[in-house]
């Protein structure tokens, strides 16, 4: 799987090496993080362009982000898409809490999924939620969600 920078430029270690060395780095000048993961897609034509992010905020200091991104030809309903980003978010929670858990680093997994009815997204609310609440995440979805709906989004449109 290849993570990259928001710069671009490509991660060559392992991701999770990779935010070890960001959270040693970080905590020595002084500042508590959070990490927020959160995925978004779009569909291209036949093409939906998933990109997932991780987000480490700084507090009260702005943040940086890892970005993952991936296409899939998989024609999907609105609803199953909202959930294979969700999956993918809680794939990549999944893989480095253990690290974050030692680094005492606050996680949350955020849905580009919105709260309110009248929004397609709306219909994978319940599930997207229960889902990420199963597994032990904090789950945030929008207008909370920026790691999904404006990190991860910027990679996709």
């Amino acid at each position: 799987m290849t993570w990259k920078k928001f710069s671009g430029e490509i991660i060559q270690s392992s991701i999770l090496e990779e935010i070890e060395n960001a959270i040693i780095r970080e905590s020595e000048k002084g500042f508590k993080l959070k990490v927020c993961i959160g995925t978004d897609s779009q569909v291209k034509g036949a093409i939906t362009d998933f990109a997932t992010v991780i987000v480490l905020l700084r507090e009260h200091h702005g943040g940086f982000m890892y970005i993952h991104q991936e296409k899939s030809t998989q024609q999907v309903s609105i609803k199953e898409r909202m959930l294979m980003e969700v999956q993918k978010s809680i794939e990549t929670a999944y893989s480095i809490c253990d690290l974050l858990d030692i680094y005492d680093v606050a996680l949350e997994v955020h849905a580009d999924i919105n709260t309110n009815p009248s929004f397609k997204s709306n219909k994978a609310l319940n599930d997207a939620m229960g889902y990420i609440l199963s597994m032990g995440f904090i789950f945030k979805a929008k207008p909370e969600a920026f790691a999904s709906s404006t990190c991860a989004d910027k990679m996709v449109h």
